[in-house]
């Protein structure tokens, strides 16, 4: 699903440059959840906004679905992001003064379907990531941290994309909520969901099949993931 080959990404600034990324790759099969775990400047949040075609490389390639991201035009690339990935994000992004399943609702109103599709599609998804009905109408400042995320995870599925793309989505819960948060990605796993989670920590890392480090804009090792940390839900 998912190959990259010998991507740098170097930054630009008047006469110096940074190199972030210094020829990273790998692959990533159709239905894999794989976390890439590295510290704060390793690369990994360049890396995953490569994934998520919110950044281009500046040498190598990056395939998607075996189409090479950067021959894309640009109503492609909005396609890819809008149909192929989902993104869950550490601070949630929910709007505050809308029900829960607006919130979730909210990337169908661009693609002009009709509301009360909208509302199912919103509500399975939901469903999906365990959320109990009675909070579907709650406004999203009206729920638990733990709850928000789930919603942001629902959103980001709405669309019924191929590929989930997690960044530090527990780095703003307790751990006893992260862990509920987890349980949901192994669930969706289950499911068939290809699943990338971005984390600075091991224990979150731990709960993926397969990890990948990064430092320095290198990857120092790309193993299974023999003790799975498993949390039902």
């Amino acid at each position: 699903m998912i190959e990259c080959i010998a991507i740098k990404k170097t930054y630009v600034s008047g006469d110096m440059e940074t190199p972030v990324l210094k020829g990273v790759s790998f692959t990533i099969n159709d239905g894999e959840f794989v976390a890439i775990m590295g510290p704060s400047g390793s690369g990994k949040s360049t890396l995953m906004h490569i994934l998520g075609a919110l950044d281009t490389p500046t040498s190598g390639d990056y395939k998607l679905d075996g189409k090479s991201v950067a021959q894309l035009s640009d109503d492609e690339l909005a396609d890819v992001r809008k149909n192929k990935i989902g993104f869950v994000f550490q601070s949630f992004n929910l709007l505050s003064r809308t029900s829960v399943l607006r919130n979730v609702a909210l990337p169908l109103v661009y693609a002009e379907l009709p509301e009360d599709e909208r509302d199912a599609r919103a509500a399975a998804a939901l469903k999906a990531v365990g959320m109990d009905e009675s909070r579907f109408h709650h406004l999203s400042n009206q729920i638990s941290g733990g709850q928000m995320q789930r919603v942001a995870i629902a959103r980001a599925l709405v669309n019924d994309p191929s590929l989930l793309l997690a960044d530090e989505p527990t780095g703003n819960l307790d751990t006893r909520t992260g862990d509920i948060v987890l349980g949901t990605f192994q669930k969706l796993h289950e499911s068939g969901r290809t699943i990338i989670l971005i984390t600075h920590e091991p224990y979150v890392a731990e709960h993926a099949d397969r990890i990948i480090t990064i430092k320095d804009g290198e990857i120092v090792s790309d193993t299974k993931n023999p003790h799975v940390r498993s949390i039902k839900i």
